[in-house]
């Protein structure tokens, strides 16, 4: 795949679909990888859509830079990887880190998105200590140590019932994740604080979670929704913190009936 020296570091992505369609790039969740996002990708691309996914930092194939990031700097990195395709507009679809890196774009780089959609996502999630111990747990004892919990909070009992296969393709990523870069992601969602700057956005945003998600749960897609007055909020029903995974047709169709009347050929 191909790579983007951008932003100090070098960023994996891949880029596919129609030249003319308008660009709608996905930006991954903490201990994921582009892999997340298959079950979109065919979908978006029949609908006339370029798409344009990329691990962040510390993530998947991109480089993993030393020390703790921040959520400015991945932002960064994403614009970093649009100027040097050379795009000027997109649409931003990130779900629960990558909705984090979402809310920056849209706070501080507005004027370089189309829509902007957040999925599985909150704006601050205290406290430091939880975050301080599960990085002192991967140090010491890897991805392996927080795997099935992780899995437990991504996917409802009867969503890891029956997709099996979708759980354990999950399940190798999260392991597979770089346990330094995984380390400097949870700092910088950790230090995260955009409670207030939410307000500072205008353009089009969806906000999606799913009925069960723990993690970031329904209110706090709420609490998002209400300080963008450009937002709609939808819960997706039969699903936990992954909904992309869990209830791809609905995801599917929900980003979809967003983005499409803003699509241009």
């Amino acid at each position: 795949m191909p790579l983007a020296h951008v932003n100090a570091t070098t960023l994996n992505y891949k880029f596919e679909g129609p030249e003319q369609g308008n660009v709608i790039m996905f930006s991954n969740s903490l201990a994921a990888d582009i892999t997340m996002w298959d079950k979109q990708v065919p979908a978006l691309i029949q609908a006339g859509f370029q798409v344009l996914r990329y691990d962040s930092r510390g993530h998947g194939l991109s480089s993993v830079p030393p020390g703790s990031y921040s959520i400015e700097l991945l932002a960064s990195d994403a614009v970093g990887l649009m100027d040097d395709l050379g795009l000027d507009k997109i649409h931003f679809c990130g779900i629960s880190m990558g909705g984090m890196i979402g809310q920056m774009l849209g706070a501080r780089y507005g004027d370089r998105l189309i829509s902007l959609t957040l999925s599985s996502t909150a704006a601050h999630i205290p406290p430091r200590e939880i975050w301080d111990e599960r990085i002192a747990t991967v140090r010491n004892h890897g991805l392996g140590a927080v795997v099935d919990a992780t899995i437990d909070r991504w996917f409802t009992k009867a969503g890891r019932e029956h997709l099996h296969d979708e759980v354990e393709k999950v399940r190798q990523m999260i392991l597979k994740t770089p346990v330094d870069g995984y380390c400097a992601c949870c700092a910088a969602i950790r230090d995260m604080d955009q409670r207030d700057s939410l307000r500072t956005i205008s353009i089009p945003v969806l906000v999606l979670v799913g009925e069960y998600d723990l993690g970031t749960p329904v209110s706090a897609a709420q609490f998002i929704h209400e300080r963008i007055a450009s937002s709609r909020l939808k819960v997706i029903s039969h699903a936990a913190h992954l909904v992309n995974a869990e209830q791809a047709d609905t995801f599917n169709d929900e980003l979809l009936r967003f983005i499409t009347p803003m699509h241009t050929m």
